[in-house]
């Protein structure tokens, strides 16, 4: 059973399963754990939070008479208690709210447009060396995790569009949104997700310190300019060092150019020696860059950098954590252009929890009487679909100017038309 008191009710012997309040106003970097000091259980008193939930099937029981919620999750109910006298269930309780894909790509529309200033913000004063406001990061974080908790796809595929101008925010805001997805994959807790989003948020921050000259570029940078560009993983580490921030978030910015086999920077560190974290944002860094325009070249595919990336878990990144990745993104991740058994073509518009090589797709062209077609939607997983990826095709070897819009756009009925 889980039980929601007042702090002031806790004593040594409990365990601690969830604060009710903001996931970074406790001091606490854990949070689950058995209370068994004296120091632990003044902290807890001493805090902004009024209210926590406790696990009595790990821990000691409150006493009989301590008012208290009571929460069954396994029943995922309340115990004895009247409907006005409930409050929300504990967050690590409750199933995720799911939205379709259509909904949450408008979210997370609405999202990116808030984010791009929060996050412009955030490297200025990084850059003007005036302090960080780091509340407003904060709350992005939830904002984005919440999104990628009602679907993951919508705002991981989204992030990959982005102004070219804007890239270093923008990436900033995918990577962010790439580990909370991973983290959620890899089955970490509420806390832990959040802390994955916030490395992947700050884990470019040291580029506030590279001359522009150098980060905008329009073309590969020289071995100087690159010396100096590598400097930004160990500069982001010291803008975070007077921040209350997590050490393994600082541990991300300044590890994610790691590599598994001891060859990246700035230390050479190799395998499980690098943090997990690190390791995390090492592959969805790669990923968003990969995939992303640049000024002096386009960017891969989603399936070609899938394909790409599988190569370098030998060397570069971590084979386990890419299994995961793949999972989270698929096989043919959203805005996919793919080729089917039937000659024709789609866009993937959501990953399957079902099977990787089946995802929902808007089927739009025929390709041997070389015409687009009126667009509708299969889900490949479905029970007795014929229809089956054959290969994944590069968007710039067919003349089409709309895949962005045949993926983002409200999908149509699921019944295939006569063509």
């Amino acid at each position: 059973m889980l039980k929601r008191l007042n702090v002031q009710h806790l004593s040594q012997g409990m365990y601690l399963h969830e604060f009710c309040g903001s996931w970074l106003a406790h001091p606490f970097w854990r949070t689950r754990f058995l209370i068994k000091t004296p120091e632990e259980l003044a902290k807890l008193h001493g805090g902004t939070i009024q209210e926590v939930w406790i696990d009595v099937r790990k821990g000691a029981d409150v006493p009989p008479e301590v008012e208290c919620l009571v929460y069954d999750p396994d029943a995922s109910a309340f115990v004895d208690l009247p409907a006005s006298a409930r409050s929300e269930r504990p967050r690590s309780a409750r199933r995720a709210s799911t939205s379709r894909m259509d909904e949450e790509l408008q979210r997370a529309a609405s999202l990116c447009d808030r984010a791009r200033p929060a996050i412009s913000q955030l490297f200025s004063q990084a850059r003007a060396g005036t302090g960080l406001d780091i509340p407003p990061v904060y709350q992005l974080v939830e904002d984005i995790t919440d999104s990628i908790e009602r679907n993951p796809g919508a705002l991981t595929s989204l992030v990959r569009l982005k102004e070219i101008d804007q890239y270093t925010y923008l990436h900033c805001l995918a990577v962010c949104a790439l580990m909370a997805a991973l983290a959620r994959r890899l089955g970490l807790d509420d806390h832990s997700v959040r802390k994955a989003a916030l490395a992947g948020l700050l884990h470019d921050l040291g580029k506030a310190g590279i001359s522009p000259d150098i980060l905008n570029k329009p073309g590969p940078l020289d071995d100087y300019e690159f010396a100096i560009m590598r400097t930004h993983s160990a500069k982001g580490w010291q803008m975070l060092q007077s921040m209350d921030i997590d050490p393994a978030v600082r541990d991300a910015c300044l590890y994610h150019h790691e590599k598994v086999d001891g060859t990246g920077y700035p230390h050479q560190l190799a395998g499980e020696n690098i943090p997990l974290l690190a390791r995390m944002a090492a592959i969805c860094d790669v990923y968003d860059a990969v995939t992303s325009d640049r000024p002096y070249k386009r960017g891969w595919p989603p399936a070609e950098a899938i394909r790409r990336m599988a190569q370098w878990t030998r060397s570069h990144l971590d084979h386990k954590l890419f299994e995961a990745f793949v999972q989270t993104v698929g096989i043919y991740p959203v805005g996919s252009l793919v080729r089917l058994n039937s000659e024709r073509l789609a866009v993937v518009v959501e990953a399957s929890e079902v099977s990787l090589l089946a995802p929902r797709i808007k089927v739009f062209y025929a390709i041997r009487p070389q015409q687009r077609i009126p667009p509708y939607v299969i889900d490949l997983a479905a029970p007795n679909c014929e229809e089956r990826i054959v290969t994944y095709e590069n968007p710039a070897d067919w003349p089409f100017d709309d895949l962005v819009t045949l993926w983002r756009g409200r999908q149509p009925s699921e019944e295939p038309a006569l063509a």
